[in-house]
C-alpha cells in the first residue's frame, strides 16, 4: 500500500483528536474550577488542581499552596481537596484524625455540609454557565433576521437570479411575506408556493418597487451537515447543491426530503452541482431518533443535512437579554433532551445505538470543527450542558451521589458510615465503567 494514501485519513485523525481534547479540556477545567473556586470562598484547601490524568507534564504552586498541573492524558481532570484520599474526594480518615480543628474545618470531610455541597454541585453549574455563555455569544454573533425579510447575501446557485442584497421581500409567487411576528405564517407561505423551479419575487429596491424572477425559496443546498450522517461521510459539502435524485431533477429541499424517506434506507444517487461543477455522489440514508415537541422519538430515515433560503437573510444583532434567555432555552433543551433520550433507551422505544462514546464524541468534535469555528463553539456548549446533567445523576463517584450523600446527611445529622460510602463508591464506579464499556462498543460496532 502506498503510504501517501494514508495522509489524508491520518490528518484527519489527528484534527479530530485536537478538537476533541481542546473541547473535553475547556468543560473539564471549567468543571474543575467551579469546585475550586467555590470550595476556595467555602473555606475548603485545595491541594491539587489537575487537568488531565497520568505523569505531571508541568506543575506550580501557588501562593494559597495549590499546585497548578497538566497531566499527559487530557481525558479529565480533578481537584484533590485537603484531607482527601484520592481524586474522588473520598476522605482520608487517618490523615483528618490527626489534624487541629482549624485544619479539619479546611478540609472536604470536616467542612460543614453547605460548604461540601455548594463546593460539589458548582462543578455541574459551571458547566452550565458555560453552556449558556456559548448560546448565548453564537445567538449574538449570528443575529437574528431582520424583519420584514431581507436578502443579505445570495448563496450560489446553479441558476441565475435577479435578487440581490439589500432587497426586502414584499411577495413571493403571488404570495405576501408574513412578518416573522405571525406564528406559523410561514410554513403557510411556503405551502401556498406555486411548485416551479423559478418564481416571481416582488422586492422593495432603492425606494422602488419591483417584480423579478428568483429560485425556488428553499432549494436543496447545504447550510450545514450533520455529524456522523450518510451525507459527511459522503463527502457533501457545505454550499452544495442536490440537482437530481435517481437521475430525477429537483428544484425544492421538500423534493429531496420525500425521496430521502421514500427510499427507507435505499442507496441513492445523487447529483451536485459544486461551485459550478457537476458531481455524481452515491450513498445511503440513515436511520434517525428524532426528538418531538411531545418528548417523545420519531424514527425517520435521514442524510444528514440542513437547507436553507436561496439567500441568507440579513441579520442584526439581538438585546443581550433576549440572546441570554435563548441561552438558557438552548440549555434547558439539551439537558431535557438527554433525559427524554436516555430514558427512552432504556425503556427500547429508540436504539441504544443513540449513546455514544469516547470515538463518537472525538468524531464529532472533529466534524463539527472542520465545519468552522462557531460550529464548533456550538458544540462545546451542548457538551458542556450534557457533562453537567451526568454528573448530577445519583451515582457514588459523580457529584450527583454525593450530593445524595450530604441529603442523607441533612436528614439522619449523620453522613454514611466509612465501611457504606466504600461499597457504594465501588458499585458506582462499576456502574460508570459499564456504560463507558458500553458506550465505547456502541462506537465501534453499530452502524
Amino acid at each position: 500500500m502506498d503510504i501517501l494514501t494514508l495522509l489524508p485519513q491520518f490528518g484527519g485523525l489527528i484534527w479530530t483528536l485536537v478538537a476533541f481534547v481542546i473541547a473535553l479540556s475547556l468543560i473539564v477545567a471549567i468543571h474543575e474550577y467551579g469546585h475550586y473556586i467555590v470550595g476556595r470562598w467555602s473555606g475548603i484547601h485545595a491541594d491539587i488542581f489537575s487537568l488531565g490524568f497520568g505523569p505531571v507534564l508541568y506543575a506550580r504552586t501557588d501562593k494559597r499552596g495549590t499546585v497548578w498541573q497538566i497531566a499527559a492524558l487530557p481525558f479529565g481532570g480533578y481537584v484533590k481537596f485537603r484531607g482527601d484520599a484520592n481524586a474522588a474526594s473520598a476522605p482520608d480518615g487517618a490523615a483528618v484524625r490527626d489534624m487541629s480543628p482549624e485544619e479539619k474545618r479546611s478540609t472536604m470531610a470536616g467542612a460543614p455540609l453547605w460548604a461540601r455541597t455548594a463546593t460539589v454541585a458548582a462543578g455541574p453549574i459551571f458547566n452550565f454557565v458555560l453552556a449558556i455563555a456559548v448560546f448565548t455569544a453564537v445567538g449574538m454573533t449570528r443575529g437574528v433576521a431582520v424583519d420584514p425579510l431581507t436578502v443579505g447575501e445570495m448563496r450560489p446557485l446553479p441558476q441565475a437570479t435577479a435578487l440581490q442584497s439589500g432587497d426586502v421581500l414584499v411577495a413571493i409567487g403571488g404570495q405576501a411575506v408574513p412578518s416573522f411576528d405571525e406564528e406559523n405564517a410561514f410554513d403557510a407561505l411556503i405551502e401556498s408556493l406555486p411548485e416551479a423551479p423559478n418564481l416571481t419575487y416582488t422586492v422593495e429596491r432603492g425606494g422602488s418597487r419591483i417584480e423579478l424572477d428568483g429560485p425556488w425559496l428553499l432549494p436543496p443546498v447545504v447550510t450545514q451537515l450533520a455529524p456522523q450522517s450518510a451525507a459527511f461521510s459522503a463527502g457533501l459539502e457545505v454550499g452544495d447543491v442536490i440537482t437530481a435524485v435517481d437521475g430525477t431533477p429537483i428544484f425544492a429541499f421538500s423534493q429531496l426530503k420525500e425521496r430521502v424517506e421514500a427510499g427507507e434506507g435505499e442507496p441513492l444517487a445523487l447529483t451536485v452541482w459544486r461551485q459550478g461543477e457537476t458531481l455524481d455522489m452515491t450513498l445511503a440514508p440513515r436511520r434517525v431518533d428524532e426528538p418531538q415537541a411531545d418528548g417523545g422519538f420519531q424514527t425517520n430515515w435521514r442524510i444528514g443535512i440542513v437547507g436553507g433560503m436561496a439567500f441568507e437573510p440579513a441579520t442584526m444583532a439581538p438585546g443581550f437579554g433576549e440572546a441570554l434567555w435563548g441561552g438558557v432555552i438552548g440549555t434547558w433543551d439539551i439537558m431535557k433532551g438527554s433525559v427524554s433520550g436516555l430514558w427512552h433507551m432504556i425503556t427500547g422505544a429508540i436504539s441504544s445505538c443513540n449513546m455514544s462514546g469516547p470515538i463518537g464524541i472525538a468524531e464529532v468534535s472533529g466534524q463539527m470543527a472542520s465545519q468552522g469555528a462557531m460550529n464548533f463553539v456550538y458544540f462545546i456548549g451542548v457538551l458542556s450542558a450534557a457533562v453537567g446533567l451526568l454528573n448530577l445523576f445519583p451515582i457514588p463517584v459523580l457529584d450527583g451521589g454525593h450530593l445524595v450523600f450530604y441529603a442523607y446527611e441533612a436528614v439522619t445529622g449523620k453522613p454514611p458510615s466509612d465501611k457504606v460510602l466504600r461499597v457504594l463508591m465501588t458499585m458506582g464506579l462499576v456502574v460508570i465503567l459499564s456504560l463507558m464499556a458500553f458506550a465505547l462498543t456502541n462506537d465501534i460496532f453499530c452502524p
